[in-house]
């Protein structure tokens, strides 16, 4: 023990505490951090909508026209978009980049706001790290299903994995018993399906290659007894969903 001035003393749950006393007294750095992580609500679904904003602003620094609309490419889009002759030349990542990229306003308001909608039920119902490899699978089956269906054309946003998000989600209740058209997620599902078909302009295979890959995947994830006697599948699955996509998508040029 060593004596310390009044000035030096913190008020502690009983009595007073010295500079020592209290930094030994406080959690080491890896608790602190797990105690930050655990408090973080919806992190990954939060990132992920920084991540699409931010990408949004950038683009928007390479030329503002279309704004609204998203009638006009600039450089920076281009750069980032989808086409079967992109992945010809091996520029395969943008199966991936393709995936944060959106043209115009309303439409990445549009898929950030289902985003966000999706990301409360899903990632706080499967954990984060479930939650992610959902998104990236299904973000893969979007951007194979737009090169399967539009090959030629310049493709981008996060609708096939956010499609793929609604899919899993509505499979996830059914597996549960639960009418997923009683819960709001059925009914958005095939409004948004109807939108694909109705409006030109709008990646059909994008979609339905997010939908049908998010759905498969979230059948495996989701179902109840998968998840209690062979958890592993949860992991397992949209990792190797993901490398087929990939797989497929390279093998089509």
């Amino acid at each position: 023990m060593r004596p310390a001035c009044g000035d030096c003393l913190t008020q502690a749950h009983v009595g007073s505490m010295c500079p020592d006393c209290l930094r030994a007294s406080l959690p080491s750095a890896g608790v602190r951090l797990r105690q930050w992580n655990a408090a973080q609500h919806m992190f990954v679904t939060r990132l992920l909508i920084a991540v699409n904003a931010g990408i949004f602003l950038w683009t928007l620094l390479g030329g503002v026209s279309g704004i609204l609309s998203g009638s006009n490419i600039n450089r920076r889009q281009f750069d980032l978009a989808l086409s079967s002759v992109f992945i010809e030349n091996g520029e395969w990542w943008r199966l991936a980049t393709a995936g944060f990229l959106h043209f115009g306003v309303f439409h990445i308001a549009m898929n950030m706001l289902l985003l966000f909608q999706l990301g409360q039920l899903l990632e706080t119902g499967i954990g984060r790290t479930r939650f992610a490899l959902l998104y990236t699978t299904s973000l893969l089956g979007g951007s194979l299903g737009a090169l399967l269906l539009s090959p030629n054309a310049l493709t981008g946003g996060a609708s096939g994995a956010v499609f793929g998000l609604m899919a899993a989600a509505t499979v996830g209740l059914r597996q549960r018993g639960i009418n997923p058209f009683q819960t709001g997620i059925g009914a958005t599902l095939v409004l948004n399906l109807i939108i694909t078909f109705a409006i030109p302009g709008v990646s059909i295979g994008g979609h339905l290659g997010g939908a049908i890959v998010g759905g498969a995947v979230g059948y495996v994830m989701l179902e109840p007894r998968w998840n209690r006697n062979t958890p592993s599948l949860a992991i397992a699955a949209p990792i190797i969903t993901s490398v087929l996509c990939v797989a497929v998508a390279l093998s089509l040029v």
